[in-house]
């Protein structure tokens, strides 16, 4: 049987409780309170970089809540396939498929698996692929159907496996440049995302298969092919871009070889100017003239080989690379080559890709700083005057390329001088770069950043929330009640002790 005591305490135990209770929950129905944003989840895209040598995958990932209708996008993280381009398993069924599943067996890992059917997943074959559907239509058809068939079994929502213009690879390009130099957005000190009113850098490109040059002029653009209008964060561009097909750095190593195959006559042995003077080189004829790039009047026997045989003079290396740009034809008021129309060039410039590493090989060899056309040749001719063993105890572990560097750089200074038309007043504005801001730079961000600003934007997550005011208000009460309570309890048992001694 419960005392009268023990009762009295129980009740004066519920009422404090049921007291604090009230309290605090007339507060939460009166007190103001605000709105909370939720930080943004984030949203994520792959992009597949399907190149003429080998494909990349880059994830990238944004803000869901976007700014500015475009997201702002960062690099997440890249795979390098194993393997050659897509463009060379032309004929092996199923090769191009395989080549992609290392890579997109980490992008299962790495993207939330609740974010996989949200998250748009391309592939852009660039130059590779552009030359086999010159040769080989069918084939390229089956190898575009191939990988997209694979892709399309990943939860991933597909956007497509196409083969990219060469002006979208350089536009994308040119996107990737500015994006990362914080031209068109950048985080400012209030941790806002602000407009710099920056004038943008144009974009060098120097693939295996291609070369693209892309810039904002305000001269009027004669031709329509080679005009973009693009709109980022708020604001319209107006570019000039231009892709050059068989002027990439593989390319125009077998274009050369034809030519000279042409010009000496002799299908059997040739001497090569570019080459060092120490180097002897044999190799398949017909693969000289495996690409839409170069035209035989014969056809070649393929078992016939060709001996070559280095002479390493840089004049004569000169003459002859300067033989592969024509001049013919320009129906423009100026064109750079190939009947290629090509405004004056302005501003600053970024060169990547193949740029950037015949530059960097340039200055490690001959030990030059270039940051003049006359540097330039400086270097070019210190590299076509070394030997190949020279060149082996300086970097032995490209000793496969270290034969072409003569040739490609010698390409580089026509190209960027004598073509596209820099000077020694605007070659000092060009800055060879590998990345930006720890970002490879290259076509498929620009890419990402375009498709983001088609992407909704997701509602940002609210919650209720006490103002910190409030809230101190709140933590008081309950000190007060909680002491209030304490003390009850502790007359009570005060009071039933005094009474058992009684």
């Amino acid at each position: 049987m419960v005392s009268t005591g023990n009762q009295k305490q129980c009740q004066i135990i519920t009422a404090t409780a049921a007291l604090f209770l009230a309290v605090i929950g007339i507060l939460l129905l009166v007190v103001p309170n605000n709105d909370i944003k939720e930080p943004p989840e984030f949203m994520y895209g792959i992009v597949l970089d399907a190149g003429s040598s080998h494909t990349a995958m880059f994830i990238y990932k944004w803000p869901a809540d976007k700014q500015n209708n475009t997201g702002i996008v960062s690099q997440h993280s890249e795979c390098h396939a194993k393997g050659g381009g897509i463009s060379s398993y032309a004929g092996v069924r199923g090769g191009a498929a395989r080549s992609l599943e290392e890579c997109m067996e980490k992008a299962l890992k790495e993207i939330p698996k609740w974010r996989h059917r949200l998250t748009p997943v391309y592939l852009g074959a660039t130059a590779g692929m552009r030359l086999l559907n010159i040769s080989k239509p069918k084939e390229s058809d089956e190898v575009l159907k191939e990988v997209g068939d694979k892709l399309k079994t990943y939860p991933f929502s597909f956007k497509g496996a196409t083969i990219l213009s060469g002006q979208e690879e350089g536009a994308y390009g040119w996107v990737t440049v500015n994006y990362l130099l914080e031209k068109f957005i950048k985080y400012g000190f209030v941790g806002q995302w602000l407009s710099p009113g920056r004038d943008t850098v144009g974009a060098l490109d120097f693939g295996g298969a291609s070369t693209q040059i892309t810039f904002v002029t305000e001269q009027t653009v004669e031709n329509e092919d080679n005009l973009m209008n693009l709109s980022l964060y708020g604001r319209d561009y107006k570019i000039y871009t231009q892709s050059f097909l068989c002027y990439g750095r593989d390319q125009v190593l077998l274009k050369l070889l034809a030519h000279l195959i042409t010009t000496q006559g002799s299908d059997s042995s040739i001497v090569h100017p570019c080459y060092p003077a120490d180097y002897n080189h044999s190799m398949k004829l017909c693969s000289v003239f495996d690409t839409p790039c170069n035209k035989r009047q014969t056809p070649c026997k393929p078992d016939d080989n060709l001996q070559i045989k280095g002479t390493g003079n840089y004049n004569q290396c000169m003459g002859n690379v300067s033989h592969l740009f024509s001049f013919n034809h320009c129906s423009y008021s100026k064109c750079s080559f190939d009947g290629v129309f090509q405004p004056n060039i302005t501003g600053n410039f970024m060169a990547f890709s193949a740029f950037f590493y015949t530059h960097s090989f340039l200055q490690k060899a001959a030990g030059i700083t270039i940051t003049s056309l006359a540097d330039l040749e400086d270097a070019v001719r210190v590299v076509c005057n070394m030997s190949f063993q020279e060149m082996s105890n300086m970097a032995p572990d490209q000793k496969n390329l270290l034969k072409d560097y003569c040739a490609v750089s010698v390409f580089v200074q026509v190209l960027l001088v004598n073509r596209y038309g820099f000077d020694d007043l605007t070659f000092p504005h060009i800055s060879f770069q590998q990345k930006a801001g720890g970002t490879s730079v290259g076509w498929s961000l620009g890419y990402m950043l375009i498709l983001s600003n088609l992407l909704p934007a997701e509602n940002v997550l609210l919650r209720k929330a006490l103002s910190s005011g409030t809230w101190s208000v709140l933590i008081l009460l309950f000190s007060v009640l909680l002491i209030m309570a304490l003390f009850f309890l502790f007359r009570a048992i005060r009071k039933k002790e005094n009474d058992a001694v009684i």
